[in-house]
């Protein structure tokens, strides 16, 4: 008996290349103690976001989240930010943030998270 295998078509994004490859080069650390966040900072982007702020978790100097690009954040992204803030600030280490005001901050504000994200330390 012969074995079928189905070839799934390939899932559009509805994104052109050009986003899709400005977005996957996001969400990395930019230059030492700096991340810049994704444009979709969703559930199906979090294993990405988390091994990312997983490397920068134990950085001695300040370390700066940028989400100046971030269009759309939703709940796993904000408790894996949350939980990295925490942990760093139980480390006593320092983080800052960059761009939150279009995107992260209503909705951080939303969740009633703006406080857990320490977002009031904003470096302008």
């Amino acid at each position: 008996m012969k074995s079928r295998t189905r070839s799934t078509p390939a899932r559009k994004s509805g994104r052109s290349p050009a986003a899709r490859a400005a977005s996957s080069a996001r969400g990395r650390p930019c230059k030492s103690g700096e991340l810049a966040l994704n444009a979709d900072c969703t559930l199906a982007e979090a294993e990405p976001l988390k091994s990312s702020l997983i490397g920068l978790l134990d950085e001695p100097q300040t370390v700066t989240l940028d989400a100046g690009g971030v269009q759309r954040i939703d709940t796993a992204a904000l408790q894996l930010l949350a939980a990295f803030v925490r942990d760093r600030r139980l480390l006593g280490r320092t983080t800052r943030w960059r761009g939150v005001r279009q995107t992260l901050e209503p909705a951080a504000r939303l969740l009633g998270m703006d406080g857990m994200l320490e977002l009031a330390g904003e470096s302008r």
